[in-house]
């Protein structure tokens, strides 16, 4: 009988997951639209999580400033 151990492919989502408490998510280069202000969490395909729950595109986020 084998032993079956956990997959790493399991523990890898946690390792590129990156919580952040004070940041700005802005839309644009000039800093004109801020899509958001305040926690997130950058996931590992690039998607941003907001502490709702909902989640912003790559595509819609141009950059995110941490203070």
């Amino acid at each position: 009988m084998v032993d079956s151990t956990p997959s790493v492919w399991n523990e890898l989502p946690d390792f590129f997951v990156q919580d952040y408490q004070n940041v700005v998510v802005y839309a644009d280069f000039e800093r004109e639209t801020i899509l958001h202000e305040g926690k997130i969490r950058l996931l590992a395909n690039g998607w941003v999580e907001l502490p709702t729950g909902r989640l912003l595109s790559p595509k819609a986020v141009h950059h995110i400033d941490t203070q």
